[in-house]
Protein backbone atom coordinates (compact mmCIF):
# COMPACT_ATOMS: atom_id res chain seq x y z
CA UNK A 1 0.00 0.00 0.00
CA UNK A 2 1.29 3.46 -0.41
CA UNK A 3 2.34 5.82 1.94
CA UNK A 4 0.00 8.91 2.35
CA UNK A 5 3.21 11.43 0.55
CA UNK A 6 2.82 8.97 -2.25
CA UNK A 7 -0.95 8.87 -2.83
CA UNK A 8 -0.86 12.79 -2.75
CA UNK A 9 1.72 12.89 -5.01
CA UNK A 10 -0.16 10.36 -7.40
CA UNK A 11 -3.30 12.46 -7.42
CA UNK A 12 -1.83 15.76 -8.64
CA UNK A 13 0.26 13.92 -11.30
CA UNK A 14 -2.73 12.65 -12.60
CA UNK A 15 -4.22 16.14 -12.43
CA UNK A 16 -1.25 17.13 -14.09
CA UNK A 17 -1.00 14.31 -16.84
CA UNK A 18 -4.68 14.71 -17.42
CA UNK A 19 -4.01 18.90 -18.57
CA UNK A 20 -6.09 20.01 -15.32
CA UNK A 21 -3.02 21.42 -13.87
CA UNK A 22 -1.14 23.09 -16.77
CA UNK A 23 2.52 24.76 -16.88
CA UNK A 24 2.29 27.88 -14.50
CA UNK A 25 -0.43 26.94 -12.87
CA UNK A 26 -0.48 27.13 -8.74
CA UNK A 27 -0.88 23.64 -7.14
CA UNK A 28 -2.19 23.35 -3.68
CA UNK A 29 0.41 24.39 -0.96
CA UNK A 30 1.12 22.31 1.76
CA UNK A 31 -1.36 23.48 4.60
CA UNK A 32 -3.99 23.17 1.93
CA UNK A 33 -3.00 19.46 1.13
CA UNK A 34 -3.09 19.04 5.17
CA UNK A 35 -6.43 20.17 5.53
CA UNK A 36 -7.75 18.10 2.11
CA UNK A 37 -6.10 14.91 3.06
CA UNK A 38 -5.85 15.04 6.87
CA UNK A 39 -2.10 14.57 7.08
CA UNK A 40 0.66 16.05 9.13
CA UNK A 41 2.61 18.79 7.29
CA UNK A 42 5.54 16.80 7.27
CA UNK A 43 3.17 14.67 4.93
CA UNK A 44 2.21 17.41 2.61
CA UNK A 45 6.01 18.64 2.27
CA UNK A 46 7.04 15.28 1.27
CA UNK A 47 4.48 14.92 -1.24
CA UNK A 48 5.66 17.93 -3.02
CA UNK A 49 9.56 17.46 -2.81
CA UNK A 50 9.44 14.33 -4.23
CA UNK A 51 7.23 16.08 -7.32
CA UNK A 52 9.94 18.51 -7.65
CA UNK A 53 12.59 16.11 -7.99
CA UNK A 54 10.79 14.75 -10.46
CA UNK A 55 10.75 17.82 -12.04
CA UNK A 56 6.67 18.04 -12.49
CA UNK A 57 6.65 21.10 -10.34
CA UNK A 58 8.62 23.85 -9.11
CA UNK A 59 8.70 26.83 -6.44
CA UNK A 60 8.05 30.40 -7.54
CA UNK A 61 8.40 32.85 -4.98
CA UNK A 62 5.65 35.07 -4.34
CA UNK A 63 4.22 33.05 -5.98
CA UNK A 64 3.40 28.84 -4.46
CA UNK A 65 4.76 25.45 -6.28
CA UNK A 66 3.54 25.54 -9.67
CA UNK A 67 3.68 22.93 -12.55
CA UNK A 68 6.40 22.93 -14.71
CA UNK A 69 10.17 22.30 -14.22
CA UNK A 70 12.30 25.17 -12.62
CA UNK A 71 14.14 27.38 -15.10
CA UNK A 72 17.60 26.66 -15.87
CA UNK A 73 19.59 29.20 -14.16
CA UNK A 74 22.26 31.12 -15.85
CA UNK A 75 25.53 29.56 -15.48
CA UNK A 76 24.05 26.00 -14.25
CA UNK A 77 25.71 24.07 -17.23
CA UNK A 78 25.06 20.31 -17.55
CA UNK A 79 24.04 20.83 -13.71
CA UNK A 80 20.74 22.20 -15.40
CA UNK A 81 20.56 23.43 -10.94
CA UNK A 82 21.28 26.49 -9.35
CA UNK A 83 24.96 25.95 -7.19
CA UNK A 84 26.08 23.23 -9.08
CA UNK A 85 28.92 23.33 -10.93
CA UNK A 86 30.20 20.44 -13.81
CA UNK A 87 33.88 19.40 -13.23
CA UNK A 88 35.43 18.30 -16.28
CA UNK A 89 34.09 14.40 -15.65
CA UNK A 90 30.37 15.64 -15.95
CA UNK A 91 30.03 15.30 -12.12
CA UNK A 92 28.88 17.63 -9.70
CA UNK A 93 32.42 19.05 -8.26
CA UNK A 94 32.87 18.23 -4.45
CA UNK A 95 30.41 15.21 -5.22
CA UNK A 96 32.65 12.98 -4.55
CA UNK A 97 31.80 8.76 -4.75
CA UNK A 98 28.15 9.34 -2.72
CA UNK A 99 26.83 11.68 -5.86
CA UNK A 100 25.66 13.84 -3.15
CA UNK A 101 25.41 17.87 -5.17
CA UNK A 102 27.04 20.69 -3.14
CA UNK A 103 27.23 24.14 -4.29
CA UNK A 104 29.73 25.79 -6.19
CA UNK A 105 31.32 28.98 -3.57
CA UNK A 106 29.65 31.92 -4.08
CA UNK A 107 26.58 31.27 -6.53
CA UNK A 108 24.40 31.05 -2.91
CA UNK A 109 24.39 33.87 -0.59
CA UNK A 110 23.39 33.97 3.46
CA UNK A 111 20.72 36.96 2.62
CA UNK A 112 19.05 34.36 -0.09
CA UNK A 113 19.20 31.47 2.24
CA UNK A 114 17.71 33.45 4.59
CA UNK A 115 14.97 35.20 2.73
CA UNK A 116 14.17 31.88 1.27
CA UNK A 117 13.47 30.88 4.57
CA UNK A 118 10.98 33.61 6.04
CA UNK A 119 9.13 32.78 2.09
CA UNK A 120 8.70 29.23 3.23
CA UNK A 121 7.49 30.25 6.71
CA UNK A 122 5.42 32.80 5.39
CA UNK A 123 3.92 30.50 2.69
CA UNK A 124 3.23 27.36 4.66
CA UNK A 125 4.07 28.36 8.50
CA UNK A 126 7.51 27.51 10.74
CA UNK A 127 6.40 23.92 10.99
CA UNK A 128 7.65 23.62 7.14
CA UNK A 129 10.75 24.69 7.25
CA UNK A 130 13.21 21.92 7.48
CA UNK A 131 17.23 21.97 6.58
CA UNK A 132 16.23 19.49 3.83
CA UNK A 133 13.19 21.29 2.83
CA UNK A 134 15.43 24.22 2.54
CA UNK A 135 17.95 22.74 0.29
CA UNK A 136 15.39 21.39 -2.42
CA UNK A 137 13.95 25.08 -2.89
CA UNK A 138 17.40 26.48 -3.34
CA UNK A 139 18.80 23.43 -5.37
CA UNK A 140 21.60 22.85 -3.15
CA UNK A 141 22.52 19.57 -0.83
CA UNK A 142 21.38 19.93 2.74
CA UNK A 143 25.11 20.14 4.35
CA UNK A 144 25.34 22.96 2.32
CA UNK A 145 23.23 25.28 4.18
CA UNK A 146 25.04 25.00 7.59
CA UNK A 147 27.88 26.52 5.78
CA UNK A 148 25.95 29.55 5.29
CA UNK A 149 23.32 29.56 8.35
CA UNK A 150 24.35 26.86 10.73
CA UNK A 151 21.40 24.77 11.71
CA UNK A 152 17.94 25.53 12.33
CA UNK A 153 17.82 27.32 15.37
CA UNK A 154 20.18 29.74 14.16
CA UNK A 155 18.42 30.16 10.56
CA UNK A 156 15.41 30.60 12.23
CA UNK A 157 16.70 33.48 14.91
CA UNK A 158 18.35 34.89 11.35
CA UNK A 159 15.10 35.11 9.89
CA UNK A 160 13.57 36.81 12.98
CA UNK A 161 15.89 39.52 12.59
CA UNK A 162 14.92 39.83 8.90
CA UNK A 163 11.63 39.78 9.25
CA UNK A 164 11.57 42.41 11.96
CA UNK A 165 14.05 44.72 10.21
CA UNK A 166 11.45 45.32 7.75
CA UNK A 167 9.61 47.53 9.83
CA UNK A 168 12.06 49.77 11.66
CA UNK A 169 11.95 53.03 14.25
CA UNK A 170 11.08 55.90 12.06
CA UNK A 171 14.21 57.79 11.84
CA UNK A 172 12.15 61.29 13.28
CA UNK A 173 11.20 59.86 16.37
CA UNK A 174 7.63 61.13 17.39
CA UNK A 175 7.62 63.63 20.53
CA UNK A 176 6.78 62.14 24.03
CA UNK A 177 7.25 59.41 25.41
CA UNK A 178 3.81 57.81 24.77
CA UNK A 179 3.86 58.14 21.59
CA UNK A 180 7.74 56.75 20.52
CA UNK A 181 6.57 53.23 22.63
CA UNK A 182 3.57 53.64 20.33
CA UNK A 183 5.76 53.54 17.19
CA UNK A 184 7.72 50.58 18.80
CA UNK A 185 4.55 48.55 19.30
CA UNK A 186 2.78 49.77 16.12
CA UNK A 187 5.91 48.61 13.81
CA UNK A 188 6.31 44.94 16.10
CA UNK A 189 2.18 44.70 15.22
CA UNK A 190 3.27 45.48 11.90
CA UNK A 191 5.68 42.54 11.45
CA UNK A 192 3.77 39.94 13.06
CA UNK A 193 0.95 40.79 10.73
CA UNK A 194 2.97 40.58 7.51
CA UNK A 195 4.72 37.36 8.99
CA UNK A 196 2.34 35.29 10.79
CA UNK A 197 5.14 32.64 12.62
CA UNK A 198 6.73 35.63 13.80
CA UNK A 199 5.25 35.59 17.19
CA UNK A 200 5.96 31.90 17.72
CA UNK A 201 9.61 32.19 17.11
CA UNK A 202 10.32 34.99 19.58
CA UNK A 203 10.60 34.63 23.64
CA UNK A 204 9.95 36.75 26.60
CA UNK A 205 11.77 34.94 29.09
CA UNK A 206 15.02 33.97 26.95
CA UNK A 207 15.46 37.45 24.79
CA UNK A 208 17.14 36.49 21.53
CA UNK A 209 20.10 39.57 20.28
CA UNK A 210 18.81 40.42 17.73
CA UNK A 211 20.11 43.61 16.09
CA UNK A 212 17.21 44.75 14.43
CA UNK A 213 14.45 44.31 17.47
CA UNK A 214 17.42 46.19 19.60
CA UNK A 215 16.23 49.84 18.19
CA UNK A 216 12.95 49.30 19.34
CA UNK A 217 13.54 48.07 22.47
CA UNK A 218 15.94 51.04 23.11
CA UNK A 219 13.22 53.57 22.13
CA UNK A 220 11.39 51.98 24.70
CA UNK A 221 13.93 52.20 27.58
CA UNK A 222 14.97 55.73 26.73
CA UNK A 223 10.75 56.51 26.56
CA UNK A 224 10.69 55.05 30.53
CA UNK A 225 14.10 56.42 31.33
CA UNK A 226 12.61 59.94 31.01
CA UNK A 227 10.95 59.30 34.27
CA UNK A 228 13.82 58.95 36.35
CA UNK A 229 13.29 55.18 37.40
CA UNK A 230 15.46 52.64 38.27
CA UNK A 231 17.11 49.93 35.59
CA UNK A 232 14.28 47.19 36.71
CA UNK A 233 11.49 49.24 35.75
CA UNK A 234 12.64 50.57 32.54
CA UNK A 235 13.46 46.94 31.47
CA UNK A 236 10.44 45.58 32.61
CA UNK A 237 7.98 48.42 31.16
CA UNK A 238 10.01 47.64 28.13
CA UNK A 239 9.11 43.84 28.36
CA UNK A 240 5.06 44.85 29.58
CA UNK A 241 4.95 46.06 26.32
CA UNK A 242 6.92 43.66 24.26
CA UNK A 243 4.66 41.05 25.88
CA UNK A 244 1.55 42.58 25.13
CA UNK A 245 1.95 42.96 21.53
CA UNK A 246 3.66 39.53 21.10
CA UNK A 247 0.48 37.83 22.97
CA UNK A 248 -2.16 39.51 20.79
CA UNK A 249 -0.01 39.08 17.32
CA UNK A 250 -0.25 34.77 18.71
CA UNK A 251 -3.58 34.89 17.63
CA UNK A 252 -3.31 35.74 13.99
CA UNK A 253 -1.76 32.95 12.66
CA UNK A 254 -4.46 30.41 14.59
CA UNK A 255 -7.42 32.52 13.60
CA UNK A 256 -5.91 32.84 9.85
CA UNK A 257 -5.36 28.75 10.24
CA UNK A 258 -9.25 28.75 11.63
CA UNK A 259 -10.18 30.46 8.52
CA UNK A 260 -8.57 28.43 5.87
CA UNK A 261 -9.61 25.27 7.94
CA UNK A 262 -13.49 25.99 8.30
CA UNK A 263 -13.79 28.50 5.62
CA UNK A 264 -15.23 31.33 8.17
CA UNK A 265 -14.47 34.38 9.10
CA UNK A 266 -14.30 34.96 12.77
CA UNK A 267 -17.67 37.11 12.15
CA UNK A 268 -19.20 34.49 10.63
CA UNK A 269 -18.24 31.52 13.37
CA UNK A 270 -19.42 33.94 15.71
CA UNK A 271 -22.80 34.13 13.67
CA UNK A 272 -23.46 30.58 13.93
CA UNK A 273 -22.11 30.43 18.44
CA UNK A 274 -25.10 33.72 18.41
CA UNK A 275 -28.38 30.79 19.35
CA UNK A 276 -26.05 29.13 21.64
CA UNK A 277 -24.93 31.91 23.08
CA UNK A 278 -28.43 33.45 23.47
CA UNK A 279 -30.04 29.80 25.11
CA UNK A 280 -26.99 30.15 27.67
CA UNK A 281 -27.68 34.23 28.69
CA UNK A 282 -30.79 32.48 29.51
CA UNK A 283 -30.16 29.13 31.32
CA UNK A 284 -27.20 30.94 33.32
CA UNK A 285 -28.82 34.14 33.86
CA UNK A 286 -25.42 35.87 32.76
CA UNK A 287 -26.80 39.46 33.50
CA UNK A 288 -23.84 40.86 32.11
CA UNK A 289 -24.41 39.17 28.73
CA UNK A 290 -27.80 40.24 29.18
CA UNK A 291 -27.16 44.13 29.53
CA UNK A 292 -25.01 44.02 26.64
CA UNK A 293 -28.48 42.32 24.54
CA UNK A 294 -30.92 44.88 26.04
CA UNK A 295 -32.66 46.63 24.69
CA UNK A 296 -32.11 46.52 21.04
CA UNK A 297 -29.79 43.66 20.89
CA UNK A 298 -25.95 43.81 20.43
CA UNK A 299 -23.81 43.57 16.94
CA UNK A 300 -19.79 42.83 18.25
CA UNK A 301 -17.69 43.57 15.69
CA UNK A 302 -14.45 41.63 16.64
CA UNK A 303 -11.08 42.86 14.49
CA UNK A 304 -7.77 41.90 15.86
CA UNK A 305 -6.59 45.21 14.98
CA UNK A 306 -9.04 47.00 17.42
CA UNK A 307 -8.42 45.01 20.29
CA UNK A 308 -4.27 45.25 19.65
CA UNK A 309 -4.98 49.14 19.93
CA UNK A 310 -7.43 49.28 22.53
CA UNK A 311 -5.06 47.13 24.77
CA UNK A 312 -2.22 49.32 24.21
CA UNK A 313 -4.00 52.31 25.24
CA UNK A 314 -4.81 50.05 28.39
CA UNK A 315 -1.24 49.22 28.85
CA UNK A 316 0.06 52.65 28.21
CA UNK A 317 -2.61 54.15 30.51
CA UNK A 318 -0.97 51.82 33.70
CA UNK A 319 2.21 52.31 32.75
CA UNK A 320 1.96 56.17 33.33
CA UNK A 321 0.53 56.09 36.41
CA UNK A 322 3.11 53.67 37.57
CA UNK A 323 5.79 55.45 35.73
CA UNK A 324 4.60 58.64 37.82
CA UNK A 325 3.95 57.28 41.29
CA UNK A 326 7.42 56.25 40.98
CA UNK A 327 8.69 59.79 39.72
CA UNK A 328 6.56 61.38 42.57
CA UNK A 329 6.63 58.99 45.60
CA UNK A 330 3.43 58.95 47.83
CA UNK A 331 4.32 60.70 51.06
Amino acid sequence: MPAPYQEIAADIRRLIAAGDLKPGDRIPSTRALVRDYGVAMATATKALTALQQEGLVHPLPGVGTVVGPAPRQPGSGTAGRRGLAPSSTGRAAGSGSSGVLHPAPGLLSKEEVVRTAVWIADREGLGALSMRRMATELGVSTMALYRYVGGKEALVLQMVDVAIGEFPMPRQEPAGWRAVIEAAARAQWAAYKKHLWLASAVSIGRPQVLPNLLPHTDAVLRAVGGFGVDANTSMYAAITVFGYVRGVALNLESEAHAEQDTGLTADEWADQQAGRLAELIVEQDLAGFRALTEPDGFEFDFQLDDLFEFGLGIVLDGLAVKLQRLRTPLR
